[in-house]
C-alpha cells in the first residue's frame, strides 16, 4: 500500500500559507517555509521544475495554478504520480465551486475549502475527487469569482488600449513613485491610525510595442536571487500592482494648546515639528487649525511662513512653503470672543487639525526602483526617468 500524505498546503506566490490541513500530525506549518526555501534554492520557475522537493525526511510534491501553490508533505514513501494527479483534481474541484482558483477565491471561501479538503482526503489517503459527487453533500454556498473571458495575447497579438504604428522622435518613460501618508491622532495624542498607501504611476512615450521590465527592492525576491538585502529591501505585501501598504510614524507632528485668558479672549499656541531626516524638505505645507465660530479680530504671529483667518471655514490656515527635516516652527494666535454668551450654549464641534504637505525625492516605505528597462525589437534607446514623492493623505490630529 502506498504511503499516506501528512498534510496538504495551499500557499500564495511568495510561499505564505493560505490554508493547510494536517492529516497525520507528523509535520507542522513550518514545513511550508522549508519547502519554499528549497524551491528557491533550485533557482528556477516553478512550472519548469520537477514537481518533487525532498528535505530532511519530508517529501514535497507540488503544482502551481495561477498565483497559488498546491503542495503535499509526507514522511512516507508515496506514489508521486498518484498525488500529482490528486492535486490537479483538487484544482478542478475548486474551480467547480469558485469559478476560478486564485488566492482571492481561497480567502473568500475558507469554510468551503476546509470542508472539501476533509472530504477529498482522509488520514492522508485520497478519497472523493469528483466535483459532481462532492456537490451532492457539500452544499455550502461559495463565493464565485467573475471571470472575464479574453482571447489569449498569442492569438490577437494586440491590446485594446494601444494602436499599432506608434512612433515618437524621443523615446522616454516617466515613472512616479507616489505615497500618501494617512495619520489619525486622538485627543490624548495617541496614534490610532498610521499607514501609507502607494502607487507607481507611469507615463510612456515609446515607439512600437516595447517590453518594460521594472525591478523593485522587494525583500523576498532579492533573497530568492541570493542578493544582499541589508537596509535596502522592504516587504511588499498584498501586491495587486496598484497598491502597497505599510505602517509609518507622523512625518509632521503638530501640538496645539488653547488658553482662555478671559471670557472675551482666547490664545492658541501651535508647534509644528518635522520628523524626517534633515536632507529632505517638505514643501507646500498647510496646517488647518479649527477656530471657534464666534471668534474675531485675529492677531497671528509665526516663526516661519504665513497664516490667514478663514471665517467661512472656521479655520486658521498656516502655510509654510519649505519645511526642512528636523525643524520646529511655532504659531501664536489671539482671538476676541463675545463677552456675553448664552447660559445653555451648545458645546462646539471639535474639528481636527488637518495637515497637507509634499516631500519630493522621499518615500516613507523605503521602496526603491532598482531598474527600469525598455526592450523593443528595433533596439532603440529609451530614457527612463524616476521620481519619488510623499504626500499627506487623510492626515488629522484631534488635539483641540
Amino acid at each position: 500500500m502506498a504511503g499516506a500524505v501528512s498534510a496538504l498546503f495551499l500557499l500564495d506566490i511568495k510561499g505564505r500559507v493560505l490554508v493547510w490541513r494536517d492529516y497525520r500530525g507528523d509535520v507542522s506549518a513550518k514545513q511550508a517555509e522549508r519547502f519554499f526555501t528549497k524551491l528557491i534554492e533550485k533557482d528556477g520557475d516553478a512550472q519548469s521544475q520537477d514537481p518533487v522537493v525532498y528535505d530532511n525526511g519530508v517529501s514535497y510534491l507540488f503544482i502551481q495554478h495561477s498565483n497559488v501553490y498546491l503542495m503535499t508533505a509526507s514522511r512516507q514513501n508515496c506514489n508521486a504520480a498518484s498525488l500529482l494527479f490528486f492535486l490537479h483534481r483538487v484544482v478542478d474541484v475548486f474551480k467547480h465551486y469558485f469559478e476560478e482558483l486564485e488566492e482571492e477565491s481561497l480567502r473568500d471561501n475558507f469554510v468551503v475549502v476546509y470542508e472539501l479538503l476533509d472530504e477529498m482526503m482522509d488520514f492522508g489517503y485520497p478519497q472523493y475527487t469528483e466535483a459532481n459527487i462532492l456537490s451532492e453533500f457539500i452544499k455550502t454556498d461559495a463565493y464565485r469569482m467573475e471571470v472575464t473571458q479574453r482571447p489569449p495575447m498569442a492569438v490577437t497579438n494586440a491590446v485594446s488600449w494601444r494602436s499599432e504604428g506608434i512612433q515618437y522622435k524621443k523615446n522616454e518613460v516617466f515613472l512616479d513613485v507616489v505615497e500618501h501618508v494617512n495619520i489619525l491622532v486622538n485627543s490624548n495624542g495617541q496614534i490610532i491610525r498610521s499607514d501609507v498607501v502607494g502607487a507607481l504611476k507611469m507615463r510612456t512615450y515609446l515607439s512600437g510595442m516595447p517590453e518594460c521590465k521594472l525591478g523593485l527592492n522587494d525583500r523576498i525576491l532579492l533573497e530568492a536571487q541570493g542578493r544582499s538585502t541589508k537596509g535596502k529591501a522592504i516587504d511588499l505585501d498584498d501586491i495587486k500592482f496598484h497598491q502597497l501598504n505599510t505602517q509609518v510614524k507622523p512625518l509632521i507632528w503638530v501640538e496645539a494648546q488653547v488658553e482662555r485668558h478671559s471670557r472675551s479672549r482666547v490664545e492658541i499656541l501651535v508647534k509644528a515639528r518635522s520628523q524626517f531626516k534633515e536632507r529632505s524638505t517638505a514643501t507646500n505645507v498647510e496646517i488647518e487649525l479649527p477656530v471657534s465660530s464666534d471668534a474675531s479680530n485675529p492677531d497671528v504671529r509665526t516663526s516661519m511662513g504665513s497664516a490667514s483667518y478663514v471665517p467661512e471655514d472656521e479655520a486658521l490656515i498656516w502655510k509654510i512653503r519649505s519645511f526642512p527635516g528636523g525643524k520646529e516652527y511655532m504659531l501664536r494666535a489671539e482671538f476676541t470672543l463675545p463677552s456675553i454668551t448664552a447660559e445653555e450654549a451648545t458645546p462646539e464641534r471639535k474639528a481636527p487639525i488637518r495637515v497637507k504637505f509634499e516631500i519630493p525625492y522621499f518615500t516613507v516605505s523605503g521602496i526603491q526602483v532598482r531598474y527600469l528597462k525598455i526592450i523593443e525589437k528595433s533596439g532603440y534607446h529609451a530614457l527612463p526617468w524616476v521620481r519619488y514623492i510623499t504626500m499627506a493623505g487623510e492626515y488629522e490630529l484631534r488635539l483641540i
